[in-house]
């Protein structure tokens, strides 16, 4: 077992309220209860002597292994191969559709060997409470209960165990075509135990969990020409996303580092509404109407949450229930992962002031017919309350997108999405014949432009840059033409396109921005963001670059991990860094899958 394996060296598995990753040597290192944002249970991904683990893997000096997931699920297998024999961990979590949270939650690891004989061993280490919560272990028959003062864990199956202090271990020996396996299920603290597991019951509960995500991914209308990536994105969004609320998390991990022993540490397991907005488009491009406007809902109760004229109406992030408090907190007693501290539970980013987030909510909730369709005349005077009050606030120095730590500027991309705010809003404006102040708008969006072009273009860069009076470039840009604030073919565009490959791109993979050039108050730097690089391929194909566009998404995929997930970023041994794996980057994808496929479909005759 590696001390700490690579961020990229894991499967995920969820069951649309919380996840656990698993690596490839068997091991769950991270799994947070009951919800995504919940204390973690398991994160020795995150300190390895006292996170907390569990193991269940062949014991053997020699071998090697491989992890896949079942065709179009969320089903994780995976194999050990030794001189001895041949065996398979299967792993996946039962799914929770409904609209009722629940405090229950199992992970299901399933054994078996499939030629000549292996030797599994079990390891169950859990850590309540971010391992700040002691707990007491009773085993009883058929398996274990781990008691803390918050949490109830029991362990069931039909692999011996004993007590090992607190925790336990175990093992047993199966020969060609046996099977043994064990439930962990996270409770409540008055959570009764569930019923036994039987083999009948787990292979079934297996080909349910096939099924169900079979029969979802089926709905795609995806037709192009990177069905298993873009398929395997669509997965990973919904398995990010809590099914109570719609609402989808950036990541299933907090705190791993941007840069090995760096302290851009975050946690991620919250909803940002741009995230969350973008994943609508992605989500419609493939026919997913109900999980669009699912999240659409969930943002229209942030929307009318807004409690006077003179609020902010949104935060930038919220819980997946919506609730606003994100208090960030240093974990002082995790080494952070490969050193990489501090860890930080919570985000204090969430009381940044980034004003591009309304851009983004009404891109979303105007994108399409069967989305707009499900507003309501009170959700509509929200809406346009929201414009009424940006047409006053648009005008102001912002964190930004990438939440920088460096103060407040005037940030271009924020002028760029508040553009589009009022652009989608009366558009909407028109085509319901709503109500809406449209001179107003109309004033606002007409003087964001000019504002931008005159003060946010530089001539020596003879580029759009990343705030006014810098020189700074900044691929966040890039999702202008898709927005329809500049051509995606204007003299001016390609320019700023050209300057951005000079300095952002590095064999085909792209910065955020350059740090140096523009500190963000944060020391240490960071790989190319996985994000820009699709948004890359996006604007390339947009503006016709076709080949370039085409080998870059190829190239990009390359670095995806041994099933097809990707981090934020992607260091520069082309090792996968930061929380994982990001929603952001799979619907960038998504979005750049399907723009490229229709610009290349243009060429057929």
């Amino acid at each position: 077992m590696d001390r700490y394996p690579p961020i990229a060296d894991h499967g995920l598995v969820g069951d649309l309220q919380t996840a656990a990753l698993v690596s490839s040597q068997g091991v769950v290192d991270w799994f947070a209860a009951p919800r995504f944002d919940s204390p973690s249970v398991f994160a020795s991904l995150l300190d390895h002597d006292g996170g907390g683990c569990f193991r269940l893997a062949p014991d053997h000096p020699e071998g090697t292994w491989r992890q896949l997931y079942y065709p179009d699920t969320a089903v994780v297998v995976t194999r050990f191969m030794s001189p001895d024999g041949v065996g398979e961990t299967i792993d996946f979590m039962p799914v929770l559709t409904g609209p009722t949270p629940s405090d229950r939650h199992s992970l299901v690891r399933v054994v078996r060997t499939v030629r000549g004989t292996v030797h599994f061993g079990l390891e169950c280490r859990p850590r309540f409470d971010y391992a700040r919560a002691a707990h007491e272990l009773e085993l009883v028959p058929g398996g274990a209960v781990f008691r803390s003062p918050g949490a109830v864990a029991h362990l069931q199956g039909n692999i011996p165990l004993e007590r090992d202090g607190q925790d336990v271990r175990g093992g047993i020996t199966l020969r060609n075509g046996e099977t043994a396996a064990v439930v962990f299920t996270m409770c409540g603290p008055d959570g009764e135990a569930p019923p036994p597991p039987t083999v009948d019951g787990l292979t079934g509960a297996l080909w349910n969990n096939v099924d169900f995500w079979q029969k979802w991914v089926r709905t795609s209308n995806y037709r192009g020409r990177w069905t298993e990536m873009v398929h395997r994105s669509a997965i990973t969004l919904k398995l990010l996303t809590y099914a109570p609320t719609g609402a989808p998390v950036a990541a299933a991990t907090m705190g791993l580092p941007e840069q090995i022993g760096g302290e851009r540490n975050w946690d991620y397991r919250y909803t940002w509404v741009r995230d969350g907005s973008l994943s609508v488009r992605a989500l419609l491009d493939l026919g997913f109407v109900e999980e669009a406007t699912h999240f659409t809902h969930w943002l229209g109760d942030r929307l009318r949450e807004r409690e006077g004229p003179d609020d902010e109406p949104l935060q930038i992030m919220y819980r997946v229930d919506g609730d606003p408090h994100l208090t960030e907190e240093v974990l002082a007693h995790f080494e952070g992962y490969r050193g990489s501290y501090p860890v930080r539970a919570g985000n204090g980013a969430a009381g940044q002031l980034q004003l591009d987030i309304y851009g983004e909510a009404l891109y979303a909730l105007a994108e399409s017919r069967a989305v707009r369709e499900q507003g309501s005349y009170q959700g509509w005077k929200a809406l346009a309350g929201i414009l009424d009050w940006l047409a006053d606030s648009w005008d102001r120095p912002d964190e930004g997108i990438w939440e920088t730590r460096g103060g407040r500027k005037d940030f271009t991309y924020s002028r760029v999405m508040c553009w589009a705010a009022f652009d989608r809003g009366l558009k909407l404006a028109q085509e319901y014949s709503r109500p809406a102040d449209t001179v107003r708008w109309t004033r606002a969006r007409d003087a964001i432009l000019e504002q931008v072009m005159e003060r946010g273009w530089n001539e020596k860069q003879r580029a759009i840059v990343q705030h006014y009076d810098s020189e700074v470039l900044d691929a966040s840009l890039l999702l202008a033409p898709r927005v329809g604030f500049v051509s995606a073919r204007s003299p001016g565009w390609l320019s700023t396109l050209d300057a951005m490959e000079r300095v952002l791109v590095s064999d085909s993979l792209v910065y955020r921005y350059d740090p140096e050039a523009s500190p963000d108050g944060l020391r240490g730097s960071e790989g190319t963001f996985s994000l820009c690089t699709f948004l890359y391929v996006d604007a390339l194909a947009r503006a016709g670059r076709l080949p370039q566009a085409r080998y870059t998404f190829e190239k990009m995929q390359t670095y995806a991990n041994h099933v097809g997930l990707f981090a934020e970023e992607i260091g520069p041994s082309g090792e996968q860094l930061g929380n994982f794996p990001q929603a952001f980057t799979h619907l960038s994808l998504i979005m750049a899958a399907t723009t490229l496929d229709e610009a290349l479909d243009r060429l057929r005759p």
